[in-house]
């Protein structure tokens, strides 16, 4: 079949159907409630209050890092919601589902950034400062189609709901756990969202679709990549356990390509065919990195352990999660 070439028009009805879905599902909460108020005391400047030093912080610092990028991603929000109402458009139901997305998003960060601040968990001027830094960058996607804009954003939403929900795993505090895993619950929702429309459009054209896919997640980063010094924290989170490529394959990738029917999928065309041995490549070279990289990981855990927290418990299966 040949994809129409007004796209957004003959998916239209579909981002309808999901958004109404997606509205009755999702559930009304509010960030003040998530954050520890009482443990909050002023900080040095205009109030007179307490420097922030290293030794109030009670966390680890790979679940330091893991908020903190957390967090800076978030705040790119004005970057991410150009970018999809640029390509989605701001009219019918595509615009109704990103301003929706949008508000929705935005509780993310007010609620982090006030639970970093009352616990004192982080150097709250670097983080103003790196906030300042990495939002002046802003965030450019340069997707090539409305395929491949709807491919990354089936796979970052997975692993952002991964990101945020292992972060309050490894996290000893019960209201870091509470927070995370509301916003990961949030994520969950926006992940869904985008795998259904992301089905419908594989239903339309599967080998446009499985090439834009491919294409995605053969070039895949987190849009938080360009945070300043995101390099060294992604290595500590990583060696954590808390977001690797061993996460990235088996709880994002795997279980979106199962769901998708990407591996199983029979009448593909030539393209099709060469998207899905090239996705299939690309796992296999994963898994193959993990294993490198959990070996160094192991060796540094050893040299260092009191670096490396990991989760209490594997996180859990795609399958195991709860759904909307």
């Amino acid at each position: 079949m040949t994809l129409p070439l007004d796209l957004l028009t003959e998916l239209e009805p579909t981002v309808a159907r999901l958004l109404d879905r997606h509205v009755a599902a999702a559930p009304v909460w509010f960030p003040h409630a998530y954050i520890p108020w009482s443990r909050a005391a002023d900080f040095d400047g205009p109030l007179n209050g307490t420097p922030w030093r290293a030794d109030q912080s009670e966390l680890p610092q790979a679940v330091a890092d893991a908020l903190m990028v957390n967090l800076l991603t978030e705040d790119n929000l004005p970057s991410y919601h150009f970018e999809i109402a640029t390509q989605f458009g701001r009219d019918g139901a595509w615009g109704a589902w990103v301003h929706r997305w949008t508000a929705e998003e935005d509780r993310h960060a007010h609620a982090l950034r006030g639970y970093l601040h009352a616990r004192r968990a982080v150097d709250p001027v670097a983080l103003e400062r790196q906030r300042m830094q990495h939002v002046s960058l802003g965030y450019s996607s340069d997707h090539a189609s409305l395929l491949h804009g709807l491919a990354y954003v089936t796979v970052q939403e997975l692993a952002t709901r991964e990101a945020h929900r292992n972060t309050g795993l490894a996290c000893a505090d019960p209201v870091a756990r509470q927070l995370t895993a509301r916003i990961a619950a949030d994520e969950n929702l926006h992940m869904i969202f985008y795998r259904d429309l992301y089905t419908a459009a594989v239903e339309l054209d599967p080998d446009s679709a499985l090439s834009a896919l491919a294409d995605v997640i053969c070039s895949f980063d987190m849009p938080g990549s360009t945070i300043p010094g995101f390099q060294q924290r992604a290595l500590r989170i990583a060696a954590s356990g808390i977001y690797n490529l061993d996460v990235h394959r088996r709880h994002v990738l795997q279980p979106l390509l199962r769901s998708l029917g990407v591996m199983t999928r029979s009448g593909l065309g030539p393209a099709g065919e060469q998207a899905r041995d090239r996705i299939g490549r690309q796992l296999d070279e994963l898994r193959t990195k993990a294993e490198r990289s959990q070996r160094l990981f192991d060796r540094m855990r050893e040299t260092a352990p009191a670096a490396f927290v990991p989760s209490p418990h594997p996180p859990l299966s795609y399958e195991e999660r709860p759904g909307p």
